[in-house]
């Protein structure tokens, strides 16, 4: 007696949709990328674990302070598991962040209660988020605005005048830009608060003031790099042959320049954006704590003064997988826009 299967084979020369999905170009990129994102976040794992492993001091000391016996602090590195091996700790560690738990901070071992790190990072991770999507929005347009103009006047006194305008800030460490910016519009004007200072729990966008300077601040560094880089993609495809023929048959300038010159410049400009939305990551960090702004990055500073190493390495974690997240999206964004790409990848 014979048993047929329920779900019988295709027919020969028939292409099932999961041999499609195998065989696009698409698929196969973002799942390469995504494993080597992984790998990558793997290796980060265990650099941050090991950094914050060989940091001087250690969480015990910070909560019972100097003059803490002997027994009592190894009674409180047990509780903390901080007698284990390295290997035991790390192992535990990521077992519990794959999970979704990234474990409790220092301070609830000082206070007697657990204090998760997600509870603790939460707010600041939403301020952060906040300030980030406020300056890239303009960070954007004002970089295709520069880009495209210093294109268009190319070698011209406008093209040289927003070279300076732009590269000389962003020549300047974001802690000059800042401390410029308070001693003129806090000090010397007196038109904008010279910090940040945001209630716990109250919506940023709630007090827009004490968001201009940090976002100014973000903007002077970054405009002129990205505006450059836009410049150049824009003028390579000016001189093209696609755009001196579009011109010979009539084309307006304007559709000259917004469907042939800028679609053609938008693949480096997609990346130009996705370097600056990771480089807001790490310069969110010294911008916040230069204004006292309350995100993530004063968070991690304040955490990394009282050796808090878990929360050290479990929001480093997150910031990474944002990173990983936006080159992904980046480098799919560009096979989308260029086809060519696609086709080379089949």
């Amino acid at each position: 007696m014979t048993v047929t299967s329920l779900e019988q084979a295709p027919p020969s020369g028939v292409i099932t949709t999961r041999q499609k999905l195998r065989r696009s170009p698409l698929v196969r990129f973002v799942a390469g990328r995504v494993f080597a994102g992984v790998v990558t976040l793997f290796a980060l794992s265990l650099l941050v674990f090991l950094a914050c492993s060989v940091i001087p001091g250690d969480a015990a000391s910070q909560v019972l302070g100097k003059h803490a016996s002997g027994e009592a602090l190894e009674h409180m590195r047990a509780l903390m598991g901080l007698d284990r091996p390295v290997w035991e700790r790390y192992g535990a560690w990521m077992t519990g962040f794959l999970h979704g738990d990234l474990g409790n901070t220092v301070g609830g071992y000082s206070s007697g209660t657990e204090i998760s790190v997600w509870s603790q990072v939460k707010g600041p991770l939403n301020n952060s988020l906040v300030l980030g999507l406020v300056a890239f929005v303009p960070i954007v347009g004002v970089s295709l605005l520069f880009g495209t103009l210093s294109a268009v006047r190319s070698g011209k006194w406008v093209d040289q005048l927003i070279s300076v305008l732009t590269l000389v800030p962003a020549a300047l460490p974001e802690f000059v830009v800042g401390a410029l910016l308070i001693a003129l519009c806090a000090s010397w004007l007196d038109v904008l608060p010279a910090v940040s200072l945001i209630p716990p729990g109250q919506n940023p966008l709630l007090t827009p003031e004490l968001l201009v300077l940090p976002v100014l601040t973000l903007i002077a560094v970054t405009v002129g790099p990205a505006s450059r880089m836009i410049r150049a993609g824009m003028v390579e495809a000016l001189r093209s042959d696609w755009v001196l023929a579009a011109r010979l048959n009539g084309v307006a300038e304007r559709r000259v320049l917004t469907g042939y010159a800028l679609r053609n410049a938008l693949a480096p400009s997609i990346q130009v954006f996705a370097l600056i939305a990771q480089y807001l990551i790490g310069g969110l960090i010294v911008v916040e704590y230069l204004y006292g702004y309350p995100g993530i990055g004063k968070e991690l500073v304040e955490a990394l003064a009282i050796r808090d190493s878990i929360e050290v390495q479990s929001v480093t974690m997150l910031l990474a997988i944002v990173v990983i997240a936006t080159t992904v999206l980046a480098d799919l964004l560009v096979m989308l826009v260029v086809p060519k790409l696609r086709t080379e990848a089949a």
